[in-house]
């Protein structure tokens, strides 16, 4: 275990100085939270000089990926641009080639047929009619909501992964200019929910289903990898959004409603609706990253959901095309409710099977793979 160590050591002097420097976090999760502020790295270079060379001494497969993503992302935040492929493949262990046009629009006609049964139509005011047909919430009542649906729903998610990691939720609120309405991180047992009241909107599906992906998704799944990391595990303890679990953390979490209420149209429309918008993202983040004309992705873009703005596109494409965090990590969001939302179509060992392994380690696409090899390609199979 002297070489995870190691690597872990690395990574929090890679962390405290992101976090000095009023950088992006590199640890979003620590499942072996320890005593004391670890030594601030000196500069990104001598980070990526370390990294390097614990990449020529790592043997395990498990440590050689975590390596190849730490570094593939810390070389982008260093000014390199690998194409889209090589980057993501190296940091969420995936392929990026997409999917077809037809099954796109299939998946967008099955959004509108669960809209339509709630009584939302399609078109420029449908998150308008969501909201109204959802119940909207008071942003000061949200926190107290989102408790109580999380309450509701633990027994259900701990009977489908198996989980008896107890966890501690503390809910925060923030107002900063930036694409996320939530965003869960913490360590150990305890974990933190921010919610950024300048992208969110609250309503009574909504707190359920922040419950369900926040609470009971991130939050609950990443105490039951600290349970597991009491032992002697081979992987690296930190989590982090450039790394090869964020299929799993993402993909699961946006499709948890699938699996642990079935029942509740309302959830199932929402989920539906997000894996629609999610393929058209990756749309886009292809789009950008081969250099399609931009007026063409936004027209492109306004087509495909007719409630999105300028402002929204323009977001989206920044977001993928610049940012070389949200560059790999966005990735994630589609290439993993794609392939969780069609688990949850899947026999019942196999899906078993998936959720419970999901609660025990931090599994890559490749392990996700190998518990259910004919499922879809992630990543997709192309276009």
């Amino acid at each position: 275990m002297q070489l995870r160590d190691e690597i872990e050591t690395a990574l929090r002097a890679w962390h405290a100085y992101e976090i000095g420097r009023g950088g992006p976090a590199v640890i979003d999760f620590d499942c072996r939270p320890g005593d004391g502020a670890p030594e601030a790295a000196r500069s990104r270079v001598e980070i990526y000089r370390r990294l390097i060379g614990l990449r020529e001494s790592a043997g395990t497969q498990c440590l050689v990926e975590r390596l190849d993503a730490d570094i593939a992302y810390l070389g982008a935040l260093l000014g390199e641009r690998v194409p889209l492929a090589g980057y993501v493949r190296a940091t969420q262990g995936c392929g990026s080639a997409g999917w077809p046009d037809e099954y796109i629009v299939a998946c967008g006609e099955r959004a509108r047929r669960d809209l339509a049964a709630l009584g939302v139509g399609w078109g420029a005011e449908t998150v308008a009619e969501m909201h109204e047909a959802e119940g909207t919430i008071k942003a000061a009542d949200a926190p107290d909501a989102i408790r109580q649906a999380a309450a509701e729903y633990e027994d259900a998610v701990r009977a489908a992964t198996g989980s008896q990691a107890p966890f501690e939720l503390a809910i925060e609120t923030a107002d900063v200019d930036a694409y996320w309405a939530y965003w869960l991180d913490g360590a150990g047992h305890d974990v933190r929910l921010r919610l950024n009241l300048r992208s969110a909107v609250f309503t009574e599906v909504g707190v359920r289903r922040f419950a369900l992906h926040e609470v009971l998704g991130h939050g609950l799944q990443s105490s039951s990898w600290t349970v597991t990391a009491k032992d002697r595990v081979p992987w690296v303890r930190l989590m982090s959004v450039h790394a090869l679990h964020q299929v799993l953390l993402e993909g699961l979490a946006q499709a948890l409603p699938l699996f642990v209420a079935p029942d509740d149209p309302a959830l199932a429309a929402q989920v539906r609706v997000d894996h629609y918008i999610q393929l058209v993202r990756a749309e886009l983040h292809l789009g950008i990253e081969r250099g399609a004309p931009i007026v063409d992705l936004a027209d492109h873009a306004r087509r495909r959901v007719p409630w999105w703005g300028d402002a929204a596109i323009a977001e989206i494409l920044v977001d993928r095309g610049t940012d070389p965090q949200l560059r790999t990590y966005l990735w994630a969001y589609p290439a993993g409710i794609d392939w969780f939302v069609q688990l949850a179509e899947a026999p019942h060992q196999v899906r078993d099977e998936v959720l419970r392994a999901a609660y025990r380690t931090p599994l890559t696409p490749a392990d996700l793979t190998a518990l259910w090899p004919s499922g879809p390609a992630i990543g997709g199979p192309g276009r």
